[in-house]
């Protein structure tokens, strides 16, 4: 009798999902539907944040295993900004599904050309400092991976952040690595001031990252105790992927299925249940989720300082503070404004402040329903 060959070192099964997905409506009117936040330079390096997940993962994975999922609308922008892209891993969406959808597909097909594969899901619209760090961290979840575990990153807060989730870590386990792997207790929602404080304060609590490391099946298999007709739906999609009938199942099925974040169908019940374990990493990380996230980024935190954001931009400031970012030629001048937002666009002017860059997602939902949807 011929016994199975052993997989490969777990390393070498993983493969990395890049969810590319999401406008990004907090940074409207740079960030939209035909532009979304992915596609752009926020960090003013001269790559797009797509361009730069790509390329932080690369020490890590080849291209062929390198997988994207992303809107059909946007497939021909996300294959030029990333050329090495096999056709076969650019997974498109007819429509969006939110994350289970998208990163339960792309484990599905995984799951089907390699039972033991790993999947990694790393947001396209992050921003990273410290690759030998993330590198090192997402090694070390892949080791908790191949145990069974679903592993996510969290990082060390830096300040009492209250646009970010947390989670809640517990036991040190060092049965799956000798530091930095903790049980996870609970995922907490974005937390008030005062929350964030105490979370501060208490050491015990990481921000939420959003990454998700596990053995396909595993993840698959734990999504489908909260949903099993969209785990059924996403193997039948994904056992025709690369058949004739692929096109027809796609199309028959994706409309179907619910719009749900994988928060609540994988990370919170597998931590309830005891399969969710963390690394707690020490690279620096944002989501860039608003304007005063890029001001902070740009300006290294400095809060005194003025950002500006833009090829040519042209900006004349006195005794001002915040961002400036402009698509025009038109100078920008400022006197004596603190924390302003100003993004100058062909079609849009919007003007803000810092402390209300979140709720310019407001202004979005509002011009859904009153006939500035063209805007967007």
């Amino acid at each position: 009798m011929t016994e199975s060959p052993a997989p490969a070192p777990a390393i070498e099964r993983l493969t990395c999902v890049i969810p590319a997905g999401g406008v990004g409506s907090r940074l409207w009117p740079l960030s939209r539907a035909n532009a979304p936040k992915f596609l752009l330079d926020l960090t003013g390096s001269g790559d797009s944040l797509l361009r730069a997940t790509w390329d932080r993962l690369a020490p890590l994975v080849p291209a062929e295993r390198t997988m994207v999922v992303t809107g059909i609308s946007h497939r021909d922008s996300v294959a030029e900004q990333l050329p090495d892209l096999l056709a076969e891993n650019l997974v498109t969406e007819s429509e969006p599904k939110d994350s289970s959808a998208a990163i339960g597909l792309a484990a599905a097909i995984l799951e089907l050309r390699d039972p033991d594969a790993i999947l990694g899901s790393f947001a396209a619209d992050h921003v990273i400092r410290g690759d030998v760090l993330f590198q090192r961290a997402v090694t070390t979840a892949v080791q908790a991976a191949d145990q069974g575990y679903i592993a996510t990153i969290g990082i060390h807060p830096s300040h009492a952040a209250t646009g970010f989730g947390y989670i809640s870590t517990g036991d040190a386990r060092r049965d799956l690595a000798p530091f930095d792997v903790y049980d996870v207790t609970e995922f907490v929602e974005k937390p008030d001031a005062a929350q964030a404080e105490r979370y501060l304060a208490d050491g015990g609590y990481l921000w939420n990252a959003g990454m998700f490391i596990a053995r396909a099946t595993v993840l698959l298999d734990q999504m489908a105790l909260q949903q099993p007709a969209l785990v059924a739906s996403l193997r039948q999609i994904a056992a025709a992927w690369d058949t004739e009938r692929g096109a027809d199942v796609r199309e028959r099925l994706w409309p179907t299925l619910p719009k749900i974040a994988i928060d609540y169908t994988v990370a919170e019940p597998a931590a309830a249940a005891g399969k969710m374990v963390c690394v707690a990493a020490h690279f620096e990380w944002d989501d860039v989720g608003d304007f005063a996230s890029v001001a902070n980024l740009l300006t290294r935190g400095r809060g005194s300082d003025l950002a500006v954001l833009g090829d040519g931009a042209q900006v004349l400031s006195d005794a001002s503070s915040g961002i400036v970012v402009s698509e025009s030629s038109r100078l920008v001048a400022l006197v004596g404004v603190e924390d302003v937002v100003v993004v100058d666009t062909a079609d849009v002017l919007l003007v803000t402040s810092k402390s209300r860059a979140q709720d310019v997602k407001n202004l979005v939902s509002r011009m859904k329903v009153t006939g500035g949807g063209h805007l967007l």
